[in-house]
């Protein structure tokens, strides 16, 4: 197979989240247990962090992966979902995984993912394992992709576990409590293990100090502990909740001998992008007019990107948005801004909603603007109807982001 019919199986032979929503969400390990077992455990052959959480967990994953690259370790990277190539979800010092090692890895073991009708996501997970053990990385950063307990990447016995955050998102699967979905997140705590969490909240921090008692593991709010504001090139206001939690991991790795200088950590903040690669984070296109996209989707991470555009200096704001036929609109609706011009679009997706739909629900709630046949295009309407002074949001989904980048 090429590179391309590889991609074309992995994709749509088999169930992926992102595409098909709830019915490719698996409610246990046993398949990620297997798979493991027949590449032979190659998530024992390196040391990890482990990254979960509602919004943040990709950003404080690529700069957990920057600082350590600058201390001059050999990273692994693991995130989800990709913008432009599936190669984006495994790294190694910031370089994707070769076109051949995904061809090779699905031709080995294609015969054993049919047999047991295995995920797109855990045979991706058993692809970045079976990459970052034979490329001899000195640790990888793991993010999770959906929850914790349950993700196909807990399996790993990390050197630090970090959770960003707890928000509303995936509630079909999580649970629709902030204490629920903390239990599923706080799934990756595992025992004598120190534990990360980034943002103190007072519905989740008791169920998090639980679990590391029970696991006998420390555990550190990092909010309260870092006092230290450092700057990175991951811009927007957002991203400062971020930074500390990275600083903290860095210390919990420091403690247990991993030589990161200070120096290492301001330059590896700073170089986040170049260092990694990473795509989409308040990503600035264009400058007259200044034009921005943002993958965050979700309440609490539109709450921030909203927050961040009406911080900016505009005369007209223009909004090119577009979602997936699961979103709740209405957990999301009352954060946008009446006062700009909205341009709907469907993402090119079987999930994308379409733009007329969301452009009659958005009508209902006084948000004025046109429906369009794709993102392009109302990215184009857009800008022909902006003037230099204009601001251009572009969001709802990655998969919007996806098509603009």
């Amino acid at each position: 197979m090429t590179y391309q019919d590889t991609l074309n199986w992995m994709f749509y032979q088999l169930p992926m989240y992102q595409r098909q929503g709830k019915s490719a969400y698996k409610a246990d390990l046993s398949n990620t247990l297997l798979l493991v077992e027949h590449l032979n455990n190659p998530h024992h052959n390196f040391k990890s962090v482990h990254v979960a959480g509602t919004n943040g967990k990709g950003s404080t994953s690529h700069m957990l992966s920057s600082i350590l690259q600058e201390a001059g370790y050999k990273v692994g990277l693991y995130t989800s979902p990709h913008l432009k190539d599936f190669r984006e979800r495994i790294k190694i010092d910031g370089q994707v995984v070769s076109k051949q090692f995904v061809i090779g890895f699905i031709k080995r073991n294609k015969a054993f993912f049919e047999e047991n009708q295995l995920s797109f996501f855990e045979m991706t997970v058993g692809m970045a394992f079976e990459y970052f053990s034979k490329r001899k990385v000195d640790i990888a950063i793991i993010e999770v992709g959906l929850g914790g307990r349950l993700d196909s990447t807990n399996v790993v016995g990390p050197e630090v576990s970090v959770i960003t955050n707890i928000g509303m998102d995936h509630t079909q699967f999580l649970g629709d409590t902030l204490e629920k979905i903390a239990i599923e997140k706080g799934g990756i705590i595992k025992p004598k293990t120190p534990v990360v969490v980034g943002e103190t909240q007072q519905e989740t921090k008791n169920v998090f100090r639980e679990l590391a008692k029970h696991n006998n593991s420390k555990i550190v709010f990092a909010d309260k502990d870092v006092e230290t504001d450092l700057e990175s090139d991951l811009k927007g206001v957002y991203q400062f909740k971020n930074i500390k939690t990275a600083i903290q991991a860095v210390r919990e790795l420091g403690l247990k001998g991993y030589e990161i200088s200070e120096s290492n950590l301001k330059i590896g903040l700073l170089n986040v992008i170049k260092n990694t690669g990473l795509l989409g984070r308040w990503q600035v296109l264009n400058n007259k007019p200044k034009v921005v996209c943002d993958t965050g989707h979700n309440r609490e991470g539109l709450t921030h990107v909203m927050k961040q555009v009406k911080s900016e200096k505009f005369n007209n704001l223009h909004i090119v948005f577009g979602v997936v036929n699961d979103k709740d609109l209405y957990s999301i609706v009352d954060l946008l801004p009446v006062e700009a011009r909205y341009y709907f679009c469907k993402p090119q997706i079987s999930r994308g909603l379409s733009a007329k739909v969301l452009k009659r629900f958005f009508d209902e709630h006084a948000l004025k603007g046109e429906a369009y046949n794709s993102v392009k295009e109302a990215y184009n309407a857009a800008l022909n109807n902006s003037k230099k002074e204009d601001f251009i949001y572009i969001g709802g989904s990655t998969f919007v982001v996806a098509e603009i980048i």
